[in-house]
């Protein structure tokens, strides 16, 4: 006579799949709904720059003393002082009108009420009429992948995307910030 092990029955192997197939679903939608610690919180960022042409904002402060090209005043879910240094750009001039600019950033402010302080990198696409110098803004926008928190105020990540508001010279801000 000979013995069948209990996973060798006929119709065994199926309810085997069939209840991995079940479990392993319910698994994931567990982990997925178990709270997260406070500290890996993703937040969204609605907020609004302009120019800093009153300096409100402070030089920036060491090392980042040559990030003076442009100091943006930031309001919103984000508060305080956006401050850029170019590192590359390209005016491609008439008849394209397309202007492409990189480089570094430093932000010093707070976060919902919470001092933050980070660097980032950046890509700048907009077109103009006829070219960059001299010319009219049509649109442009960028991205700024958040490169590094500080050390005082914690570690951060995530990126900011800045939409050009040429009608009123402002920058609508959107995006996501997690501290680590």
């Amino acid at each position: 006579m000979t013995h069948l092990h209990h996973s060798a029955r006929p119709g065994s192997r199926g309810r085997t799949l069939f209840r991995s197939a079940i479990q392993l679903p319910l698994f994931m939608a567990w982990i997925l709904l178990q709270p997260s610690p406070a500290s890996a919180a993703m937040t969204k960022i609605a907020a609004t720059g302009v120019v800093d042409t009153e300096e409100l904002c402070a030089p920036p402060p060491p090392p980042f003393t040559d990030f003076i090209d442009l100091t943006i005043v930031i309001s919103g879910d984000l508060e305080g002082c956006w401050y850029t240094k170019v590192d590359d750009f390209k005016d491609n001039g008439p008849p394209s009108g397309v202007y492409l600019e990189t480089g570094r950033e430093l932000f010093i402010g707070e976060l919902d009420g919470e001092p933050i302080q980070f660097t980032t990198t950046y890509k700048f696409e907009s077109k103009w009429d006829p070219e960059f110098t001299g010319g009219v803004e049509l649109h442009g926008r960028c991205q700024h992948p958040i490169a590094d928190g500080s050390e005082e105020f914690g570690d951060v990540t995530g990126r900011l995307d800045f939409k050009d508001i040429v009608e009123d010279g402002t920058f609508a801000i959107r995006g996501h910030i997690r501290r680590l």
